[in-house]
């Protein structure tokens, strides 16, 4: 399969970026002004008739730091190591601006069906108006979690936000560059909440940093992509101001945080992010299972 190299976004904090050109100096210096360039890029394509409805704005599309493409590699995933099947109950946590949703659309059957919650308000309310008018089995909530890096205003701690759905709701879940943004408590918290939510039987495939022996070797030797540093308890950052920015947990720690929420790990695939070689993805996956 191929292997999906996540954009700087996924790694480091943000930075302002400054280009040099013909001895004159542009620096982008905030957020506003990279926004309103990118409100002006797709006001000229809706002039011009070039706007596709699906494809979110373009300040949207740079928020979460990843092409929309990588939803299909996904989708791969999502079938071949946990078996999803059509007309499957589906949950995305941290659903963003639709990557995974959009490949789905083409995927899923009624009676199977979609619910995606996310942190960051703009990118729920572009799904509910361009997603879930054309495939109304696909449904969205915003859910006001505090997060230093995405929801520094959020009014609900993550390790007390009871997910919006009922028990033994999903047949499965996935969790794709969430778990790489959450402190220990929180993780612990959301492990408790799938399992809750997943029916016996159910899986749930999720994307991790995962600190082991391995790992550890290769970040301490050089050989990461990221470097991390040891933090607080079972987590490792990149950056200590902003610990939310990249996160690394130990796996003991995930395991046992997983077992504690009635989970167990079907299957795990080490990624590349560390410095290994040959690897499913840039992330370490892994699938649970609902015991």
């Amino acid at each position: 399969m191929p292997e999906v190299v996540p954009r700087l976004k996924d790694q480091l904090p943000a930075r302002p970026r400054a280009w040099l050109h013909a001895g004159h100096k542009w620096v982008m210096r905030n957020d506003h002004v990279r926004s309103a360039l990118f409100d002006v890029q797709d006001g000229l394509d809706w002039l011009l008739d070039r706007r596709n409805p699906l494809v979110p704005p373009r300040k949207l599309v740079h928020g979460i730091g990843s092409s929309l493409g990588v939803g299909e590699t996904y989708l791969r995933h999502f079938r071949e190591l946990a078996q999803l099947q059509p007309t499957e109950a589906v949950l995305d946590v941290g659903c963003g601006i639709g990557r995974m949703a959009l490949p789905l659309t083409r995927y899923l059957l009624p009676p199977g069906r979609y619910d995606g919650f996310d942190i960051l308000r703009a990118n729920v309310a572009w799904c509910r108006q361009a997603i879930t008018p054309r495939f109304p089995n696909f449904r969205f909530q915003h859910a006001d979690v505090f997060n230093r890096e995405y929801n520094r205003r959020g009014r609900l701690a993550g390790d007390q936000f009871r997910f919006p759905y009922p028990d033994g709701a999903f047949d499965f879940a996935f969790l794709t560059s969430v778990f790489t943004h959450l402190m220990p408590a929180d993780a612990a918290h959301y492990l408790s909440e799938l399992g809750r939510v997943l029916r016996p039987g159910g899986r749930c495939l999720a994307t991790f940093f995962l600190m082991n022996a391995e790992s550890e070797g290769l970040v301490t030797a050089g050989h990461g992509h990221i470097r991390f540093q040891p933090f607080a308890g079972p987590a490792w950052v990149s950056n200590p101001t902003i610990p939310e920015a990249c996160l690394a947990l130990d796996e003991s720690f995930v395991i046992e945080a997983a077992a504690k929420g009635g989970l167990s790990i079907n299957q795990s695939c080490p990624g590349s992010w560390c410095g290994r070689g040959t690897s499913t993805d840039f992330q370490d996956i892994v699938v649970f299972g609902k015991t």
